[in-house]
């Protein structure tokens, strides 16, 4: 007969097992293989939309521009890592491009074939290129593990694409990313067009990032003087690198926020003593004209300076711009809710749980820690709504590989103004964004938050095209990171 002792110790036993086998199973279920395809993960998430492909799989790496056509820019880019000194004369260790950061401009007219050819010169692990913003085609995206197996040491990778659309656009790192593109690899694509509708005399980039030791504007960590006279019409491209969002304004002057993310607004109204948010990852063009007194475009730290600018910023501009009411509305929407093929949800949340064996507070997508997550699934040509819900407490800058969303609402309230397409969208905390775009560029696509350190707590999806397929996969000999 079993003692008190003995029955205590049993169910003592019994119910430490009662907690631990559960801790247990969520553990294994969280483990992801050394090497795995993303397609592979995950579930099937159609949209409501229906299932049916069946036959031959297009590889991702196929979908190229056709061979043999003769680039109209060729540009070599070196990837280095170690020590470099930045325009401002600061030490840095870290990435870099041709030796500097940011890397070299590239610059093209709307319409050119664009070549460029990726050198690994000394990354220890491995580097890629993506062209954020730029809807090139799939096999041209530079996600290691997904369209392409980072490039390794002493190895090359060329890219080739057109520029179909004038903008604003940057390239960085999507190997390791959270690493090297705060540690300097990337740099500014402008497209300009083919004709100029609204010429400008002075065009100026804004390349910002937070290097350690404080923000830089082009490299450098001063404010810096552009060459412009009273009378001249300006157009400031604004790039934020950095993980969160920035604010930009006009000082001495009336502006319009004439771009976002690579796209003219129609009608942009002048304002005045208003800031525009640009999230991580996203792109604004301002534009004024420099009045007597000069004019300085705020940028948080180092700012530009046009004329006979003031030598003492003043404070940031209580009211922000609206982008949702602002410009021009078209007399019919571009795309609408209505004739939606396929609708997705994309709700962030957090919770505690294991993420691939470790224990935290991760980042969930609908509810589930990566890999449990959607794989949202697509037939060309289908209109698709993505409804993008924040509860997380944090702000996330989400970002879409490969296609242009239009915003249609935000809480509920549609949009008004000029047609709004993002890229890369700042949803607050609390926030929803409904938004739509077309399903025309064939390929495996992340759909992910660009803080980067978010990606690799879980904060990612994707969107896969039917009939397509990928040849690399996530670890492996290669060492491809996702993030």
């Amino acid at each position: 007969m079993p003692t008190r002792r003995g029955v205590r110790t049993a169910f003592a036993a019994a119910a430490s097992l009662a907690v631990l086998a559960p801790l247990a199973w969520f553990w294994a279920s969280s483990l992801v293989p050394g090497a795995y395809s993303v397609t592979d993960l995950g579930y099937a998430d159609h949209g409501g939309g229906p299932a049916h492909h069946a036959g031959v799989s297009v590889p991702v790496d196929a979908l190229v521009p056709p061979a043999g056509a003769a680039p109209d820019v060729s540009v070599v880019l070196t990837a280095e890592q170690g020590p470099f000194t930045l325009p401002s004369g600061r030490r840095v260790e870290g990435y870099s491009v041709n030796g500097s950061s940011p890397g070299p401009v590239i610059e093209a007219e709307q319409g050119q074939l664009v070549e460029v050819r990726l050198v690994n010169e000394s990354v220890g692990d491995g580097v890629t290129l993506h062209w954020h913003g730029v809807d090139v085609p799939g096999g041209m995206d530079g996600v290691a593990g997904v369209t392409q197996n980072a490039v390794a040491v002493g190895e090359e990778f060329t890219y080739r694409f057109y520029a179909d659309r004038a903008g604003t656009y940057w390239y960085h790192s999507h190997q390791v990313a959270h690493e090297q593109v705060r540690g300097g690899l990337f740099g500014a694509l402008v497209v300009a067009p083919a004709a100029e509708a609204r010429p400008v005399e002075v065009d100026a980039l804004a390349v910002v990032h937070l290097f350690p030791g404080g923000r830089t504007v082009n490299g450098l960590d001063e404010d810096t003087a552009v060459a412009a006279a009273p009378g001249d019409r300006v157009r400031v491209r604004v790039v934020n690198t950095d993980a969160g969002p920035m604010q930009t304004w006009v000082e001495g002057a009336p502006f319009r926020l004439a771009a976002v993310d690579g796209t003219d607004l129609a009608g942009p109204e002048e304002v005045e003593d208003v800031s525009v948010t640009v999230t991580a990852g996203g792109r604004a063009d301002l534009e004024f004209t420099v009045p007597e007194g000069g004019a300085r475009v705020g940028l948080g730290g180092a700012d530009l300076l046009f004329g006979d600018a003031p030598d003492e910023p003043g404070p940031v501009p209580a009211a922000i711009l609206d982008p949702l009411h602002y410009g021009t509305a078209p007399p019919a929407p571009a795309l609408s809710a209505e004739d939606a093929d396929r609708v997705f949800e994309y709700a962030i949340g957090r919770r505690p749980g294991f993420l691939d064996g470790r224990p935290g507070l991760w980042w969930t997508v609908n509810g589930g820690l990566y890999p449990d997550v959607p794989m949202y699934t697509v037939a060309e040509g289908d209109l698709v709504v993505m409804r993008i819900a924040n509860g997380s407490g944090e702000v996330h800058p989400m970002h879409l590989h490969g296609h242009h969303a239009l915003v249609l609402s935000r809480d509920g309230v549609a949009a008004t103004g000029s047609p709004w397409w993002i890229d890369s969208l700042n949803v607050a905390d609390d926030e929803e964004y409904e938004i739509a775009f077309t399903a025309d560029n064939p390929g495996i696509w992340m759909d992910h938050c660009h803080n980067l350190s978010h990606v690799l707590e879980g904060l990612s999806a994707h969107l896969m095209y039917e009939g397509v397929s990928t040849p690399f996969t996530v670890g492996g000999d290669h060492g491809n990171h996702l993030e």
